[in-house]
């Protein structure tokens, strides 16, 4: 347990670090989005409400600066053109793997002045560290499509269930 919490706080700690170096164009639950939407393609508004969090009428105004920005466009969904999927544009990938690519470099930096087997440690627990973030991903991913009656990305719809309904 203690070693549990000892390595949350740590990487909470990198956490805030990596916050307070961000760049500050945009806000983070923006850039949270612009991530999430680099990471699981396409998504609805109110997939995107849930994932990050915040109401659905937030995430429509959020959406809309992001559109006015250039970084994400809406775009009709190919299986019901009556609902729009919000999507990165070109100039949103870039935007992402810009900020990716200079908070990797902050962290690179520090982690040239640790000792040789300091930083062993750490190449050693990216596997983990990934896994950490994809397990979050997962949670989210399937407490939007669970929000919305829909089976998670890649399960199929529960026979019976409210995307059975919605097909009758």
């Amino acid at each position: 347990m203690a070693r549990r919490d000892e390595i949350g706080e740590a990487l909470y700690g990198l956490v805030t670090l990596a916050v307070k170096n961000g760049p500050r164009e945009i806000s983070l639950t923006a850039a949270s989005t612009l991530s999430t939407l680099d990471r699981t393609g396409a998504r609805r508004v109110t997939d995107l409400a849930v994932i990050e969090g915040v109401t659905q009428p937030s995430m429509s105004v959020l959406v809309t600066g992001l559109e006015q920005a250039g970084l994400a466009e809406r775009r009709p969904d190919p299986a019901d053109r009556r609902v729009a999927l919000v999507a990165l544009t070109p100039a949103g990938c870039d935007y992402i793997r810009t900020r990716r690519q200079a908070g990797a470099a902050t962290f690179a930096d520090l982690i040239d002045k640790l000792a040789d087997d300091e930083a062993a440690a750490l190449a050693a627990a990216v596997p983990a560290m990934n896994r950490l973030r994809e397990m979050d991903s997962d949670r989210r991913a399937a407490a939007a499509a669970r929000d919305a009656g829909r089976p998670p990305a890649g399960q199929p719809a529960p026979a019976g269930g409210a995307a059975a309904e919605g097909a009758r």
